[in-house]
């Protein structure tokens, strides 16, 4: 076993990341060590980085919250398995977590933001819920790569749960990148009639090839065009003029904006990026249209079994839309992702794995 963490931590804003070791200190009560198999890089740990979003943990900070790997030292059970760590863990005693809600637990603990996160060899994580990874689905799919699970396939998962998708509804997906690709996947196996939009013809190909039946660029058109063009769609994937879930993905103010707008009679509307910007919209829409608009904040860990189980059983992949770096390159792929180089999820992966 390791006696050192080698990670990359963030001492300030918008400079690059910087290589730290540090040796392993005696876990507490209920902690595991978990040698990282991977780590995929967040829109959140963009912002974290660039964009002024504060973490809760002062600087410096090791980022990094979708994170995969195989527990080395900690409770017996769980020693020698591989483990996805949900992107937030919850207390599960407060009131919050016995009503269901754990995802927003007041006392829950992020990686990469409350303490050191997954941009590192190790990292010592509350064991009570890790989720195991069966040797039946690592037959199938590479650990490292399962590290996306954590955030961008969960936190789709859980915002169709709570939208109420149901079969022949017409879901409207806003950004297909590195998570809003899982929210069309998803919402598709939900039994929706899924439309995705962006603003780039490369992730849209990508859509309609893993078999997402409707796609449409909205660069330079305005809002009217784009409201018929919904409409023709929905004709024509048979779907209904109302009750529309709209799941916004793209994290920027155009595209919250124009998720708002295409809302309609008895439907919901679902925020799932973020963004720091502002935006100016009419509240009473969701009076006139009996609508509702819903957050989601990530997952709760309890939800993480039924969304391996969809691997397991085929209906969910990952390695078309994730692209491995070792982790050295950190600052290289923090870079390009803030230029939005890529189409594709960044994994990076510790030396020697």
């Amino acid at each position: 076993m390791s006696k050192t963490i080698h990670s990359w931590r963030m001492v300030s804003r918008d400079a690059d990341l910087v290589q730290t070791s540090t040796p392993i200190p005696a876990l507490a009560q209920g902690e595991a060590l978990v040698k990282i198999a991977g780590c995929g890089v967040c829109h959140t740990d963009i912002g974290f980085w660039h964009d002024g979003v504060s973490t809760r943990h002062a600087l410096p900070l090791t980022l990094g919250h979708e994170i995969s790997g195989v527990v080395e030292d900690g409770p017996k059970d769980i020693v020698g398995r591989s483990v996805i760590i949900p992107a937030v863990l919850p207390c599960g005693e407060c009131e919050l977590c016995r009503g269901n809600r754990s995802n927003i637990c007041r006392n829950q603990k992020m990686p990469g933001n409350d303490f050191d996160g997954g941009f590192a060899s190790h990292i010592i994580v509350p064991a009570r819920f890790l989720c195991p990874v069966s040797d039946e689905l690592l037959h199938h799919h590479d650990l490292a790569t399962l590290s996306v699970i954590a955030d961008a396939v969960a936190t789709p998962y859980q915002a169709a749960k709570k939208s109420g998708l149901v079969p022949g509804d017409l879901a409207i997906v806003v950004g297909v990148g590195g998570v809003g690709i899982y929210g069309a996947l998803i919402a598709k196996l939900f039994g929706g009639k899924v439309l995705a939009i962006d603003i780039n013809d490369d992730r849209l190909k990508s859509a309609s090839s893993v078999g997402i039946p409707a796609t449409l660029n909205v660069a330079g058109l305005d809002l009217k065009a784009v409201k018929s063009k919904v409409r023709e769609i929905a004709a024509t994937l048979g779907a209904p003029a109302n009750g529309w879930k709209i799941f916004e993905y793209s994290g920027t103010k155009a595209g919250q904006e124009l998720a708002f707008n295409l809302m309609t009679y008895a439907s919901t509307v679902s925020i799932v990026g973020f963004t720091m910007d502002k935006l100016e919209v009419r509240l009473s829409n969701l009076m006139a249209f009996d609508a509702q608009l819903i957050g989601t904040w990530a997952c709760k860990p309890e939800l993480y079994p039924e969304i391996l189980q969809l691997f397991a059983d085929g209906k969910l992949t990952v390695e078309p839309f994730v692209e491995k770096f070792p982790l050295d390159d950190i600052n290289h792929v923090f870079h390009n992702t803030l230029e939005h180089k890529y189409t594709k999820r960044s994994v990076l992966v510790p030396n020697g794995n």
